[in-house]
């Protein structure tokens, strides 16, 4: 018995301590939430944060944080993101108190409607501020679902990514790769929030759970904030002799990763290999050799530990980070300012305002100058010029062509005054 309690004290590290809350966001991030909680995952604190009370009170978080006000009167955000961000701000100190002392907050949601795509960016920037990792799971809108609540979704998404150090977004879209069209919209959303709880369960045993190469929070902290963007996850399982090329296979099929294009645009990979007490070294070196050369610009941070509960398989967990290209804008310096005020094509610089000096002239030269230029006799008075009269037809003044003249002092003022003072033009 000492034995035994002796070997799995080599395979288990002492248990790491990382507080972890878990919240999830309106009615997407409470049903996520509810398959996170099926999950194994002891020390993590369950919350909920949200408009609508019942669904609130019907949750299994023992922590339910409502954000009714006066200005919503009981009837939620109705799907402005809006009406959603408006209630947080006014609660924001009571999310930051509710998110204080955990290291990592873990936030489920839904992006499309009100709630999500309002409330999730103050909750991250409200667990940030209170000195956590913040790491989003959000889901996006099916096509079907109409352009508004796809325009929503893209802006909360922005939001998001700005306020949290890391977003993981699984596009309901990419479940279509894992169903077919048979599938009732029920069991399509089952999968959807058993794909997400996945991610959940392996990103948080990454951070939670010993491991004998270990990936410490600090690693992660400065790995994540210093690489705002967008996040993806995949995990993979396998069993039996060729279980190293099998769960390399389906990681490359995930539907998360489309192929292994997305590992070649990636900054951080994050890499969690977990199996039973026969892993072997060559197996592990097989995994990481792989996967090191379909990410060859990333920075890659890989974490190994055994559980004697899986017996003959082996398990992959990889989240992978990459930068969003923002939009290039005009620098505000002086010649950019100049630049954006000219006419297009107007853009030739102007003709130097410099003059030379007249060239030195010779005292003959000058006394010829002032000769020529000096008048002879003096010049005749101009003739006075005389104001001619244009030989005009006579157009018809229409309908009032029968009035009288207006005649003020013996003056017809319907004639132009330079005629009738005969003022000259030229």
């Amino acid at each position: 018995m000492d034995l035994t309690l002796a070997a799995q004290s080599e395979i288990l590290p002492p248990q790491k301590r990382v507080t972890t809350k878990i919240i999830g966001v309106g009615g997407a991030g409470l049903k996520l939430l509810q398959h996170v909680a099926g999950r194994s995952l002891p020390e993590a604190i369950l919350a909920v944060v949200g408009t609508d009370v019942d669904a609130l009170e019907r949750s299994c978080a023992p922590e339910k944080i409502s954000l009714e006000t006066k200005r919503l009167r009981g009837l939620g955000t109705g799907g402005d993101p809006e009406r959603g961000r408006q209630a947080a701000e006014e609660y924001f100190d009571r999310l930051k108190a509710a998110c204080a002392g955990s290291q990592v907050v873990f936030i489920l949601t839904g992006l499309g409607g009100g709630s999500g795509s309002g409330i999730s960016p103050v909750l991250a920037r409200a667990a940030k501020e209170s000195g956590a990792l913040v790491i989003a799971f959000a889901t996006l809108p099916f096509n079907c679902e109409g352009n508004r609540r796809l325009l929503i979704a893209r802006q909360g998404g922005d939001d998001l990514r700005k306020a949290a150090d890391a977003v993981i977004f699984l596009p309901n879209q990419k479940i279509s790769k894992l169903i077919d069209e048979n599938t009732s919209l029920v069991e399509t959303f089952r999968t959807t929030n058993e794909l997400m709880a996945d991610g959940v369960q392996g990103l948080w045993r990454l951070l939670a759970r010993p491991g004998l190469l270990e990936i410490h929070l600090a690693d992660v902290c400065a790995l994540l904030r210093g690489h705002p963007g967008e996040s993806f996850f995949a995990t993979a399982e396998a069993g039996g002799p060729a279980r190293s090329r099998e769960v390399l296979d389906k990681l490359f099929a995930h539907p998360m990763f489309d192929g292994a294009d997305l590992l070649a645009e990636s900054q951080v990979v994050l890499i969690s290999l977990t199996g039973g007490t026969d892993l072997a070294m060559g197996e592990l070196n097989r995994v990481m050799e792989e996967l090191n050369s379909k990410c060859s610009k990333a920075q890659v941070v890989m974490g190994a530990a055994i559980d004697p509960a899986l017996g003959d398989r082996l398990t992959v967990m990889m989240v992978a980070a990459r930068r969003v290209a923002s939009k290039s804008e005009p620098a505000a310096t002086g010649e950019g300012l100049n630049l954006q005020m000219l006419p297009p094509g107007d853009t030739a610089k102007p003709g130097s305002r410099f003059l030379p000096p007249p060239p030195e002239l010779s005292h003959e030269r000058i006394v010829q100058i002032d000769q020529r230029t000096r008048p002879s006799r003096p010049r005749k008075a101009a003739e006075k010029l005389r104001q001619g009269q244009l030989q005009l037809d006579i157009v018809s003044k229409g309908r009032f062509d029968k009035s009288e003249p207006t005649i003020h002092k013996g003056e017809d003022l319907d004639v132009p005054t330079y005629i009738r003072r005969g003022v000259a033009l030229n």
